[in-house]
């Protein structure tokens, strides 16, 4: 006898430092699945509704002091609550593939880690308000000098980050490898110091593996 199930979409996470490429493997990942019929939706944090674009705003623009590390936790966590309330979760409702561009681990990092020591408090947040991790999480590595270089390069309004420096960068990198050991169920390391077709070709066949798995899954629970 078959037993019903809800049809339940993919959370695709993907994490790195400022330059490492991961919006670019993000866009090309998305294009990829939907040329193979797959329902996709690409999105960002912080953002991705109207209410967190406006929140992106407050916090990536400005003086790079702008900011506690508290105060920005908190903007970051109402952020996130809006974006899932408004996008992530209607869209995996409807069994879509959701890839984001930054999640939760980017704020374990830069409010957690590397500008503070706020992990307990940004777990703890995250409990509380998100409850969700997401089912994949590629981390494209890169070296940290390379990827200021290759940031500080787009020349955008966006970079009161990267104004920090090479240090914070080089403590993120080590943030985001000890990240995807803690939760190595779901992380995947890319080497993003390739070109870009050859990091794409990994991020494909990471993804492709494990929508492959949750359909082999989901086979055997409705027998």
């Amino acid at each position: 006898m078959r037993k019903r199930r809800v049809s339940t979409g993919t959370f695709i996470s993907f994490e790195g430092i400022d330059g490492s490429g991961k919006s670019t493997q993000a866009r090309m990942l998305a294009d990829h699945l939907r040329s193979k019929g797959h329902e996709v939706v690409l999105t960002r944090e912080p953002g991705g509704s109207p209410g967190a674009e406006e929140i992106r705003a407050l916090v990536l623009q400005g003086d790079p002091d702008r900011w506690s590390a508290e105060t920005e936790l908190l903007l970051f966590t109402a952020a996130r609550r809006d974006h899932m309330e408004r996008l992530i979760l209607p869209a995996l409702a409807q069994g879509k593939i959701v890839i984001c561009d930054r999640f939760a681990d980017s704020t374990r990092m830069y409010q957690g880690l590397s500008r503070g020591d706020l992990r307990g408090t940004v777990d703890a947040l995250h409990t509380l308000m998100i409850g969700r991790e997401p089912d994949l999480t590629l981390l494209i590595d890169m070296d940290p000098e390379q990827g200021l270089a290759r940031a500080k390069g787009r020349q955008g309004s966006e970079e009161r980050f990267e104004d920090f420096g090479t240090e914070l960068q080089t403590k993120m990198r080590a943030g985001f490898l000890a990240l995807a050991q803690e939760f190595n169920s779901r992380f995947r390391v890319i080497d993003g110091a390739r070109n870009i077709e050859a990091v794409a070709t990994d991020v494909t066949n990471a993804a492709q593996t494990h929508l492959a798995r949750k359909t082999d899954a989901s086979a055997s629970l409705s027998e």
